[in-house]
């Protein structure tokens, strides 16, 4: 009812538009768009782009077809301003430029706009024919829905718990990495009980396994999320991908020096122990290093293997830190302390 009150070519358009999935570039484009023709010229150019623009609120860029419709490029409207009076579109188009084709995935769409930092990306058929635009606007909310997909899987929710709100569903979709977790756990206890007697002769230890652990797991979340994030967004290459592990190795470092300076000067004033602080240093020290490293490079390891890295990292993250946190600690006071 609604499409027989429009007009033809907007009824057309609609139609057009819902034949697609929505959640890829045919769903999510303007089919609104400015194109003029490679053989015209710089006059006849301007006086085209004005009559379209009557009929186009924004564009910051004006799209280039030839006479079948064919996408050939760009250009700007500062290139034709500047052109020479008989200047023609042909030597003024920029072919180099970042297009999706009509079945994109919008998550794949979202991710080449943010990552050329893009005003608008072209949408064209298998063909090439130019269909229409997807503009930064359209796909804000895909990139917003993409964020909170990553924050709950890296916790371990399933994305569809937040509208259910059934407890059971809620119980179904955590109770499994909850055990998986659990299972990690004993990891780490079994390193806590191969160090019993240290722990039975040094009691202050314990106090500061707390600090280590929740140091380390905090630290190796932070260069998560920021790894997860990067995947997300771009397609790393080999090289892009080390330097994003040896930022997270600089970050550790300093951050664990920084605040393992912190905790020996607590343990040298309230514990009298300059050794006890030496080895925390250490400790806390190595624990953050461990934490940048395997925050970073385990999700792109997963991410390699074809296995989603916001689901699986944190198990996986979690174990390592707890478990070298205690190793470091219990090892190095077995070893200086004793």
């Amino acid at each position: 009812e609604i499409l027989e009150d429009l007009s033809e070519d907007d009824a057309s358009s609609i139609r057009n538009l819902m034949s697609y999935d929505e959640k890829t570039a045919g769903g999510l484009m303007n089919t609104e768009v400015i194109r003029i023709n490679l053989n015209l010229t710089k006059k006849d150019a301007i006086d085209e782009i004005i009559r379209q623009s009557e009929e186009i609120e924004e564009f910051y860029t004006v799209n280039v077809v030839d006479d079948d419709n064919v996408f050939k490029g760009i250009v700007s409207l500062k290139d034709i301003i500047k052109a020479k009076g008989n200047a023609k579109i042909t030597d003024m188009v920029n072919a180099d430029v970042v297009y999706v084709k009509v079945e994109t995935d919008q998550e794949e769409v979202a991710k080449l706009i943010s990552q050329y930092n893009l005003t608008s990306i072209p949408v064209v058929d298998d063909e090439m024919h130019l269909l229409g635009r997807v503009t930064f606007d359209d796909v804000i909310d895909v990139l917003e829905d993409e964020n909170t997909e990553d924050f709950l899987k890296i916790s371990g929710v399933s994305e569809d718990e937040e509208l259910s709100g059934n407890w059971i569903e809620a119980v179904k979709s955590r109770l499994p990495w909850l055990i998986i977790n659990l299972g990690t756990a004993f990891l780490a206890s079994a390193v806590v009980r191969h160090y019993e007697s240290t722990l039975s002769q040094l009691a202050v230890l314990s106090a500061y396994m707390v600090i280590i652990a929740g140091m380390g797991g905090n630290a190796a979340t932070q260069a998560l999320a920021v790894t997860v994030r990067r995947i997300s967004l771009y397609d790393l290459t080999d090289n892009q991908a080390y330097r994003t592990v040896l930022k997270e190795f600089t970050v550790g470092l300093i951050n664990g020096a920084v605040t393992g300076l912190i905790v020996f000067i607590f343990a040298y004033f309230f514990d009298g122990q300059p050794m006890l602080g030496l080895v925390i240093f250490m400790a806390m020290t190595g624990n953050l290093v461990i934490a940048g490293i395997t925050g970073s490079s385990i999700p792109l390891v997963l991410k390699r293997v074809g296995i989603d890295p916001a689901i699986a990292s944190s198990i996986i993250i979690t174990t390592f830190t707890d478990v070298f946190g205690f190793l470091l600690l219990l090892g190095l006071a077995s070893k200086l302390l004793l």
